[in-house]
């Protein structure tokens, strides 16, 4: 992941943010939001700005309104990317917060769900957390369905594994994932026909669109709003 793409418009991180709480699930500190008892659950899988986000935290908001049990995990245990800081440039900060670790805790946080009584779980990765969340989507029964919204480092081999339902809502700006990228995905995917998948590409928006639109910019924020709705679809037609 290098380059200023996945980096430009980092958000103001709020730990107050959002009409839900934090607690530990998984042995990390989490934003959970919806009902407790519920039998479905959503994990949201921060970009590389973690889990203090205003707007993905909004997002978390959105998609427990749906009637998901949703938690957002923070995988940078305190230490989102600050591109501010220049003793901790891209690639050392992410020696210590590669994507393998993430697998390594989301499926922590996936267990301690189902030790709860969650029946069914998706699963949605952002830019960085994309790639985590084709990590869980090559494993049967791990996750009921997987939505990959801008990813970063998701490759094409990571796709050919896919067994569960997934979405891939890329960006038509995007250097991390351009859409010709995306469109091998596609390929990739339409030779699977066990597997349920849609594939989608937003005209005229950047990568991170769908968390770290600008509040005044009303053509992103409608894109990303249709993008976390086909989000929460994808999630009502194969959570259950």
């Amino acid at each position: 992941m290098s380059g200023p793409q996945c980096c430009s418009n980092p958000p103001a991180l709020n730990p107050a943010s959002g009409g839900g709480r934090v607690e530990i699930v998984g042995g990390l500190d989490a934003y959970v939001v919806g009902p407790s008892e519920s039998k479905l659950a959503v994990v949201l899988v921060s970009d590389i700005f973690g889990f203090e986000a205003p707007k993905l935290r909004k997002l978390a908001d959105k998609v427990a309104s749906a009637g998901f049990y949703v938690v957002v995990p923070d995988f940078m245990h305190g230490e989102p990317y600050d591109p501010k800081n220049p003793q901790r440039p891209i690639q050392a900060w992410l020696k210590d917060h590669g994507t393998d670790k993430g697998l390594e805790e989301v499926k922590l946080v996936i267990e301690a769900l189902k030790s709860k009584g969650v029946a069914a779980i998706g699963a949605a990765g952002f830019c960085w957390g994309a790639k985590v969340v084709v990590g869980l989507a090559v494993c049967e029964l791990v996750v009921q369905a997987a939505v990959l919204l801008h990813p970063s480092l998701v490759t094409i081999d990571d796709v050919k594994g896919v067994k569960v339902p997934i979405a891939v809502l890329g960006a038509e700006n995007d250097h991390m994932s351009p859409p010709e990228l995306v469109k091998q995905f596609e390929e990739v995917l339409a030779a699977k026909p066990e597997v349920d998948a849609k594939v989608k590409i937003f005209p005229k928006v950047s990568h991170g669109w769908t968390v770290r639109y600008e509040d005044g910019d009303e053509f992103t924020i409608k894109s990303a709003e249709e993008a976390h709705e086909d989000m929460i679809g994808w999630f009502a037609k194969h959570v259950k």
